[in-house]
């Protein structure tokens, strides 16, 4: 039998969820002017926090200010995450501007898988994209840490579902996406208990409308490319963001050092034709 409930010991009256999340939270989203990015720095405003987006394109940067109009909450700097001395002016800035960092977000990469073959995937192109995509993730977290500490904040790393499967000719990007996924667990054993370090790692996802103002198009996807979706669409950057949202946020404090797959579905359905 189990024991008996002692007095006092009942369940917490329901909650009612809190729309303002992240209220008083500062959040740092690398590449958060474009793609991705840019659905979790909105999904952050929408749930209330402060958002500081870090970013290569400046023209992007600024149409991102622009379009969500809401003063002191946005923040951009122009930053390369491959360079430790650009990381360090850029976490250094925004400390002296905002008075505080709660959450930071990886998610600034090079965004194409196709490196060509191994046997001519030149070097310099393998370092390029793990200097981003890996070390990147690696610099930012070094350089927040000491203010994500006393906050008990937390860190997500945006890999990919090409961490667990692949496509010919992406060693390079598949192997910086993996590498991430070993960082989370790694820096979520070092780090806790004072931040959680997560991983959310996207599948399919439509970001042509979420680009630069130069790069932007309407999005080019067929019935089918819906169709293969267990869930039944392609997914959107907003999609991410509701998840980044939640593992900032105080409901997740339980979680550390995981891999959340977004994908649709898509890495469980079995495909033996095309």
């Amino acid at each position: 039998m189990p024991p008996r409930a002692k007095p006092g010991a009942s369940p917490p009256p329901i909650a009612s969820p809190d729309p303002r999340t992240l209220a008083g939270r500062v959040v740092l989203v690398t590449g958060g002017a474009q793609g991705i990015g840019r659905g979790i720095a909105q999904a952050v405003l929408g749930a209330g926090g402060t958002v500081a987006i870090g970013d290569l394109d400046g023209d992007a940067g600024r149409d991102c200010l622009k379009a969500w109009d809401v003063g002191a909450r946005a923040v951009f700097t122009r930053v390369d995450v491959a360079r430790e001395a650009s990381v360090a002016r850029w976490i250094q800035k925004l400390l002296r501007r905002l008075g505080r960092i709660d959450g930071l977000v990886n998610n600034a990469g090079i965004a194409d898988p196709h490196g060509g073959p191994l046997a001519t995937l030149p070097i310099e192109c393998w370092q390029r994209v793990l200097a981003t995509n890996l070390t990147g993730a690696m610099l930012c977290s070094k350089h927040a840490v000491p203010a994500l500490r006393p906050v008990r904040g937390a860190i997500i790393n945006i890999a990919s579902t090409r961490a667990i499967q692949s496509e010919p000719d992406s060693e390079a990007y598949a192997a910086s996406k993996g590498g991430l996924l070993a960082l989370t667990h790694a820096m979520a054993v070092s780090l806790g208990p004072d931040v959680r370090v997560n991983a959310i790692s996207p599948g399919w996802i439509e970001t042509s409308a979420w680009q630069g103002p130069d790069r932007r198009r309407a999005p080019r996807l067929r019935a089918a490319d819906h169709a293969q979706h267990p869930a039944g669409r392609v997914g959107s950057p907003l999609d991410i963001g509701a998840l980044a949202v939640f593992l900032l946020s105080d409901a997740a404090r339980f979680i550390t050092g995981q891999n959340f797959i977004a994908d649709g579905g898509m890495t469980r359905r079995m495909i033996y034709r095309p």
